[in-house]
């Protein structure tokens, strides 16, 4: 389950009020698609766990940045 910071940065970007997993896909340009996987076709990534695709989406790829610091990049 996402964070609220997650799921609000979510709503920011993809200027949508809708839920994480409808945000990361609004955002992305898909749909249907679990968070991560939304988060890592936005990414243009596969297989990249949560943390590791907040962080490449932050720009903070390998920094072992948390999630609160990866929402606040992404808003």
């Amino acid at each position: 389950m996402a964070s609220e910071e997650l799921a609000h940065a979510l709503q920011r970007v993809s200027g949508t009020t809708l839920d994480p997993q409808g945000a990361a896909n609004a955002w992305a340009g898909t749909s249907g698609l679990e968070l991560v996987g939304a988060l890592n076709a936005k990414a243009g990534t596969s297989g990249v766990e949560l943390l590791g695709v907040l962080n490449i989406l932050a720009g903070t790829p390998g920094q072992g940045v948390g999630t609160l610091a990866c929402a606040a990049a992404l808003a």
